[in-house]
């Protein structure tokens, strides 16, 4: 008998999405390979990295980053639909030598977005894999939007966060898909005082933008620093802009998930532990990769049965 073909379905997630890279690479280390892979938002991007055999390069950099390496990729621009312009970050990934056709990599790829207007599923398989990411990661309210090809393109998490279907699609006989927001919704909110952390750069998100408004001019400053406030909790007790934005996509993106997959299955469903990390708390990094890891080691037995 053949060898099956192997669809890899990378979930969206944001910060958490780091935990692909753990699952890669313990799928590596047990020998299981896959050929197709496909991803949605944070997937997407780490899917790229994979197919495009700059991964190490990734894992490397993310391993080391704290907030003044994360800082100078968050282009903060409060305006243009998004808080974050991402035009930084492609630029980031093209200098990791992540920007061919997606057609000339050995792997298939493909990554999920959202048309803006339609609402439609959009499924890019071809062209520059940068605009396939750039169109997958416009997370609302964080990212602003991408134009791809004519299209306004939004995250591909509101219409198929674990993008099994796609997977499927393009000739998977066996389907591990990974899902990143399986156990966040019904977590109590952490309000134990954390020890801050030794570093030059900023150490959270708050101290990051209080940095970027430094740059602002005189006359848009007192206004951008009011604005930047209300974004941020209020009290020990209450949400700030992130704490709703952040866990009404989950509450979303939960539901979507939940239904997509009672109709499309995968094989194997893969759910790293990862409710202590935030949508924007892409320094906790090893923290991910562990998670990835484990559910990967404690999905063998079932892996090794399929294939």
């Amino acid at each position: 008998m053949s060898r099956p073909r192997i669809g890899l379905a990378l979930g969206s997630g944001a910060a958490r999405g780091w935990s692909h890279i753990g699952v890669i690479d313990a799928l590596t280390e047990a020998g299981i390979e896959p050929e197709i892979v496909c991803g949605t938002s944070m997937g997407a991007l780490i899917g790229a990295a994979y197919v495009s055999e700059r991964l190490p390069d990734l894992r490397q950099w993310a391993e080391a980053a704290s907030w003044r390496e994360i800082a100078p990729l968050l282009d903060v621009r409060l305006a243009g639909g998004g808080l974050i312009d991402a035009r930084l970050v492609v630029e980031f990934l093209r200098k990791l030598g992540i920007g061919a056709p997606i057609e000339s990599y050995a792997k298939k790829y493909a990554a999920v977005a959202t048309d803006f207007n339609t609402g439609r599923e959009v499924w890019l398989q071809s062209g520059p894999i940068l605009d396939a990411v750039r169109g997958s990661i416009a997370l609302p309210g964080f990212i602003s939007p991408a134009e791809v090809e004519g299209r306004w393109l939004i995250d591909g998490g509101l219409v198929n966060p674990v993008p099994v279907s796609l997977c499927r699609a393009l000739g998977a006989d066996v389907i591990i898909a990974v899902n990143l927001n399986g156990d966040l919704l019904g977590q109590r909110p952490d309000n134990a005082p954390r020890e801050k952390p030794v570093s030059s750069g900023p150490a959270t998100p708050g101290e990051f933008f209080g940095r970027m408004l430094t740059d602002f001019p005189a006359a848009a400053r007192e206004q951008a620093t009011q604005i930047a406030l209300r974004l941020l909790p209020q009290g020990p007790s209450t949400p700030g802009y992130f704490d709703v934005l952040n866990n009404s996509i989950n509450i979303m993106q939960d539901q979507i998930t939940r239904a997509r997959l009672a109709g499309e299955p995968p094989h194997v469903m893969l759910t790293p532990r990862l409710q202590n990390i935030g949508v924007l708390e892409f320094t906790k990094a090893k923290q991910a990769f562990a998670e990835g890891r484990a559910c990967v080691e404690h999905a063998l037995p079932m892996l090794r049965r399929y294939l």
